[in-house]
């Protein structure tokens, strides 16, 4: 009976989905059932998830631009181009690859959306090439040199790696001419076009996020912190609220100007000093220290965050009310680690139709 309490949750969740969101309704599920079953893999040779080697990727489906969008160029630099971040690293890589099939799936213009990886292995590029062969790309190597003297225990290991600090030099990563970004965690897909999220007015901000501000926004820092009137006044005359870094919109060149990464690296210099922690996540607080009550707010919907559970124990979440353009497994539980496990949540049947991840064909007749 326990299957089919499964899949009558499965059931109930992609229903609730539809109901709740206007962008599902265009959820191509052809698509989705070409992609399941699409025979071409793509090895990686590497050694991923602890030891296992050789992950193979089904290749997407062939995506294009539709009649009215401009033609791609091909050259980073060409003003029409929908500019994306994301990560890729081998313990994220099959949520990174879910990821980016889910934006080409669902945009209209999936031609003129260039991606630009930050990797911890130039060789991942590799991989993207095989599976996604249309796709504008770059990669960018990220030293974790870098960042590894900064970088401070966190509540979960995850959060230490070095990669997951990359996303504060994207202005210097970059190449100039890239003036704005959509900066991407591996843990998620979208339902909706990107062109949407990547137009956002910042209103002059650097920063744009959807923002909670119902949260206790305290809790990210430690008594130490607000119990030391400098550190505390750091948010007097704004309005600080709580906001996800794994969904941004930033303005490179306003960042740039300002040189914001500095900022950042300060404030991380000194929750290493020897006068004590003032937060226990990773990469999360120096980003609100910066930035919080000056981002510019972007409708939740972009971003239906905490579907991972807590970071410690990954519980099954529900979704927040209102539409769905964006879904985020943050929090330890990952969609494709519980699906692997066979304990899936009733929400992970909704990112299981972007994940190209399957054993080989000779895999496959070898375990019959």
């Amino acid at each position: 009976m326990l299957w089919a309490a499964r899949l009558s949750g499965f059931f109930s969740a992609a229903m609730l989905m539809v109901v709740l969101s206007p962008s599902l309704q265009s959820f191509p599920p052809a698509e989705a059932i070409r992609s399941s079953q699409f025979d071409s893999h793509v090895r990686f040779p590497g050694q991923i998830a602890g030891g296992a080697r050789g992950l193979a990727f089904r290749r997407a489906p062939p995506f294009r631009n539709a009649a009215d969008c401009s033609n791609p160029t091909g050259n980073v630099c060409d003003p029409s181009l929908v500019h994306i971040a994301i990560t890729l690293d081998e313990e994220y890589l099959r949520g990174s690859v879910a990821a980016v099939h889910s934006v080409v799936q669902h945009a209209m213009c999936p031609e003129s959306v260039f991606f630009h990886f930050l990797v911890s292995d130039p060789a991942l590029g590799d991989l993207v090439r095989a599976v996604f062969p249309q796709l504008q790309f770059k990669v960018y190597y990220f030293e974790p040199d870098r960042v590894r003297g900064l970088i401070s225990s966190s509540v979960r290991q995850a959060l230490e790696q070095p990669l997951n600090y990359a996303r504060n030099y994207l202005a210097d990563l970059l190449e100039p001419c890239v003036r704005r970004v959509v900066y991407l965690d591996s843990d998620l897909v979208l339902v909706d076009d990107v062109v949407k999220l990547w137009r956002t007015d910042l209103g002059g901000r650097t920063v744009g996020a959807p923002e909670y501000c119902h949260a206790n926004f305290t809790k990210y820092f430690t008594d130490r912190f607000w119990s030391d009137k400098q550190f505390a006044g750091t948010f007097a005359r704004r309005r600080p609220c709580y906001f996800n870094t794994g969904v941004m919109v930033l303005d490179l060149a306003r960042w740039r100007r300002t040189g914001y990464t500095r900022r950042i690296e300060r404030w991380m210099e000194i929750q290493k000093s020897s006068a004590g922690r003032i937060y226990e996540l990773g990469s999360l607080p120096p980003f609100l220290l910066v930035f919080a009550g000056h981002v510019a707010p972007i409708e939740h919907r972009w971003n239906q965050h905490g579907l991972g559970g807590d970071n410690v124990f990954g519980s099954c979440r529900d979704l927040h009310p209102g539409p769905v353009s964006l879904l985020h497994w943050s929090g330890s539980g990952k969609p494709w680690a519980r699906l692997g496990a066979g304990r899936p949540c009733p929400l992970d049947a909704l990112w299981a139709p972007f994940d190209l991840y399957g054993p080989t064909a000779s895999a496959a007749e070898g375990s019959r």
